[in-house]
């Protein structure tokens, strides 16, 4: 142990003794950096005119050929040659087409209404003054009568819906026609709810 001792006393000698060598050598020269900061400025921005997209001129659709007819309840199926006089095509081929149910833009005379009865204006917005429509779509059967309603379009919205909806199941029809036939057809009706 005391070897141990002896030994770290003597190299702390030796490192304090070359040390001190080393501090008497000559100084060195210093050199001075700075740093200064450049400021880039920006590069100015330009500005492009964005130039719109040139719409493209779609082709008109062709006029249809003379001839031509529609052999199944409105829906026209492009073949030439099929004249309603030379038409071999029978109408057991169709099946039974007497519940088929057309809509009012298909039909050759649409229905009309004869009889109209009475819409109640709703107490609330009789009250506060609110005026609006309803849009329905009326489900108009071969006797006039109305089957079915359901409304397409209302403003303001849910005010006037069950007022439409009751005074219009009480209106009649003249029913509407498909080549010289009585048929089932949907149609629209726009009511208007206003004060005066």
């Amino acid at each position: 142990m005391l070897f141990g001792l002896t030994l770290v006393f003597g190299l702390i000698l030796v490192m304090n003794h070359f040390m001190g060598k080393m501090e008497k050598s000559p100084p060195q020269e210093v050199t001075e950096i700075s740093m200064t900061k450049e400021i880039k400025q920006e590069p100015k921005k330009e500005i492009k005119k964005v130039e719109p997209k040139k719409q493209v001129a779609r082709p008109q659709a062709p006029t249809p050929f003379k001839g031509l007819d529609t052999a199944l309840s409105g829906i026209d199926l492009g073949l030439l040659g099929l004249d309603s006089d030379q038409r071999d095509i029978d109408d057991s081929l169709l099946g039974k087409t007497g519940n088929a149910v057309m809509t009012a833009d298909l039909v050759d005379v649409p229905p009309k209404p004869i009889a109209r009865g009475s819409f109640k204006y709703p107490p609330t917005a009789k009250k506060n003054g609110i005026k609006g429509y309803v849009v329905l779509s009326v489900l108009v059967e071969t006797d006039g009568s109305v089957n079915q309603v359901q409304v397409l379009e209302s403003s303001p919205s849910g005010i006037f819906d069950a007022a439409a909806l009751q005074g219009i199941r009480s209106w009649h029809f003249e029913p509407a026609k498909y080549k010289g036939d009585i048929v089932r057809v949907w149609a629209k009706q726009k009511i208007r709810f206003d004060l005066s």
